[in-house]
């Protein structure tokens, strides 16, 4: 195929359906402007801590590239994705991500002081600080425990540090837990997006098909249907869907994406099916008990 796979065939400016988090693509459903709202609520009011839950590929890093796209300077930004590790690593992954340069020997008294140091200096330059980590379902309850901690760092009534926690849905189970109750008391505000339902998929494949020059009529209604359903509401999982449709589609000739196509595509092999129920791998022993039983 040509440029792109299939954009000539559609005459599409880009693919409408890459996997890559874009928030000129970012389609405001109701649960979409929802989490938006609780985020710039959170960034507003300077909250301590602010949780956004979700299944994978709901859009959760979407939205918070979107955030950062609408703040206005006198913020400073840093991102963790991913941080593992015991006490005094998280550490090191908040001086890493706000780019502060650390002693690989210094201990966690050290490193503390060293963060309050520059979080103290940021505000007296007029600034704060907010730390946005991604994938925090990782974190242990004690790596929770110590980001707690962190929201500790004030000066009167103002909060300089502020703390944006994305995760599954094992996250938000692991807050409710009594023994974070210190650390849920600190969350100010939070929201668990919810998978879409067939009327918000239609609508999501119609603005990024739209979004990039199509019609929006290029996959069919009945295709839309069997997308949602072998998707299971997950916008990750129906871009791939609608990505690799329209792959085929173009490569047979054809204008619009149909029933069959869809059929062929998992017949194939070439779509992984979803789990409706998150898929724990990991050695932590700190797993719901239901859970931990089945491992």
């Amino acid at each position: 195929m040509s440029r792109d796979l299939y954009s000539e065939h559609f005459n599409f400016s880009e693919r409408p359906f890459t996997l890559l988090p874009d928030p000129e693509f970012l389609f405001w459903s109701k649960a979409h402007s929802r989490a938006f709202s609780v985020l710039e609520y959170g960034l507003t009011t300077r909250a301590p801590l602010t949780v956004v839950t979700g299944e994978v590929g709901t859009g959760k890093t979407t939205l918070v590239q979107a955030l950062l796209s609408h703040i206005e300077d006198g913020v400073t930004v840093g991102l963790i994705s991913n941080a593992q590790g015991g006490r005094g690593d998280l550490l090191r992954w908040v001086l890493n991500a706000l780019d502060i340069p650390c002693d690989p020997a210094a201990d966690y008294v050290a490193l503390f002081q060293q963060l309050q140091d520059f979080v103290v200096a940021e505000y007296a330059a007029g600034r704060f600080v907010l730390l946005i980590i991604d994938e925090a379902q990782n974190l242990t309850r004690e790596s929770l425990e110590e980001l707690r901690m962190l929201t500790n760092i004030n000066a009167n009534k103002d909060e300089l540090l502020q703390l944006i926690l994305l995760g599954q849905p094992e996250l938000r189970d692991m807050i409710v837990r009594p023994e974070l109750r210190q650390f849920a008391q600190r969350v100010t505000a939070t929201y668990h997006l919810e998978p879409m339902d067939l009327a918000t998929a239609r609508n999501y494949i119609r603005h990024r098909l739209e979004h990039v020059g199509g019609t929006g009529k290029e996959i069919s209604a009945k295709a839309v249907t069997l997308i949602h359903e072998t998707a299971q509401g997950i916008p990750r999982m129906i871009n791939k869907i609608c990505d690799l449709a329209l792959v085929y589609t173009a490569s047979a000739g054809h204008q619009t994406v149909s029933v069959a196509t869809i059929k062929e595509l998992i017949d194939d092999g070439v779509i992984l099916p979803t789990r409706a129920e998150p898929l724990y791998l990991t050695n932590r022993a700190d797993l719901p008990k239901e859970v931990a039983n089945e491992l």
